[in-house]
């Protein structure tokens, strides 16, 4: 029994070997057992150890190969051939009933509980009556119980280990795929929030590129001044999406040999008046006010903010062929309120992925984010509220930050 469980716990040796190859191996070691009383030197007094006794003697250990295709039919059998050996021959006496301990801890460990207790009750009376014929000695009858009472015990406990080894093995793969789902949410998240930066920095600089492109050739041919100016802003813009792309790259680098990656201060409200510039120079006139207390909701919200101002700005450079915009931004007691208005086109053109970012952002802070026509029906408004009351979470200031170290202003 020993034998059988280290060999299913050492890699490559219980496959190798397989379970009748564990029971010839138990065979065999119980074998040499028995063997010892008939190598060792004997008294000339003692009984003579035979051929006849030794062959007696191995017929008790050979059902030992079968004992876990039949515990109990194995039991029965070295309890038979043992009463055979006692009865018919004189031969060398066993320290320990091996092959009927081994017989027994099988049956205890594999057989159901009626045959357990059948089969305890018949080995008990067999033992009173092999030892009361042997003398009735009771050290020896207490001895033979107590030995029989640990095989019994031992086979049970190997029931019990083997029951505790698997419920690990089940906690620990259903903690390994428990890590594997959150590795797999983690990746997901990490993956959506790049693509919103991504998003963010090519949709804007490409957006402000194609508007300035497509004026460049009608200025050329009415006011060359305003041509170059086109040409300025359109190698401006593209520097400023490499720059921040660069960046982005460098810190998803980082742990691939470029540990001192350039790291930029993240985009904040700060940065909102150069934005609107950088738009208004791109055709809509763009108006900035912001009303109420101004206080720094904390470097997350700032860069959020940022964000859903330059996806907005960019989606009505885009799509709404609006000539004026609105950008309006209230520090109010409990929330920060965010809205941008046009008077283009309204609802209508584009994929929605930017929407969604706006949105995504927004919730990220346990803010909402409206969108839909303007002022009497007319153009397009997006209406973002975070509230102030809500404490910044570590989670979100670890986000403003990555967002931060990857895209500058």
């Amino acid at each position: 029994m020993r034998i059988r469980n280290i060999t299913a716990r050492v890699p490559g040796l219980a496959p190798a070997v397989g379970p009748l190859g564990v029971d010839l191996l138990v065979a065999l070691l119980v074998q040499a057992a028995m063997t010892m009383p008939f190598v060792v030197p004997r008294a000339p007094e003692l009984p003579e150890a035979t051929w006849t006794s030794y062959g007696l003697t191995t017929l008790t250990v050979l059902p030992l190969v079968a004992r876990r295709r039949a515990p109990v039919a194995v039991l029965i059998a070295v309890l038979t051939a043992g009463a055979l050996y006692t009865f018919t021959v004189d031969g060398p006496g066993q320290p320990l009933p091996y092959t009927g301990l081994v017989a027994f801890c099988t049956v205890a460990e594999l057989s159901s509980p009626p045959k357990r207790i059948g089969v305890a009750a018949l080995t008990v009376a067999a033992v009173l009556v092999s030892v009361g014929l042997d003398g009735e000695d009771m050290r020896e009858l207490f001895f033979s119980l107590f030995v029989f009472a640990a095989a019994y015990a031992f086979g049970r406990f190997t029931v019990t280990r083997r029951a505790y080894l698997r419920a690990v093995e089940d906690r620990a793969r259903q903690l390994e795929l428990t890590h594997r789902i959150e590795a797999e949410q983690a990746a997901a998240r990490e993956r959506a929030r790049i693509a919103r930066e991504m998003h963010d920095i090519l949709s804007h600089a490409v957006s402000l590129m194609i508007v300035q492109a497509e004026a460049g050739p009608v200025a050329v041919r009415t006011a060359p001044e305003r041509a170059e100016a086109a040409f300025d802003a359109i190698s401006e813009a593209g520097r400023d999406a490499m720059a921040q792309l660069r960046r982005m790259l460098g810190v998803l680098r980082e742990n691939e040999g470029a540990p001192h990656a350039p790291r930029e201060p993240q985009p904040s409200l700060a940065g909102l008046p150069g934005l609107v510039e950088r738009v208004r120079g791109s055709g809509p006139a763009v108006a900035y006010e912001v009303t109420g207390s101004p206080g720094s909701p904390g470097p997350a919200v700032e860069a959020t903010v940022y964000r859903i101002v330059q996806e907005a700005l960019t989606n009505v450079v885009r799509h709404a062929d609006a000539s004026t915009v609105g950008v309006l931004l209230e520090h109010g007691p409990e929330a920060l309120t965010l809205t941008v208005t046009d008077d283009g086109r309204g609802p209508g053109g584009g994929s929605g992925l930017g929407l969604i970012g706006i949105r995504e952002r927004a919730a990220a802070h346990g803010g909402t984010a409206g969108t839909g026509a303007g002022p009497g029906g007319r153009g397009f408004r997006v209406r973002v509220t975070i509230p102030r009351a809500r404490p910044e979470t570590e989670m979100e200031t670890k986000m403003g930050t990555e967002q931060g170290t990857e895209v500058g202003s």
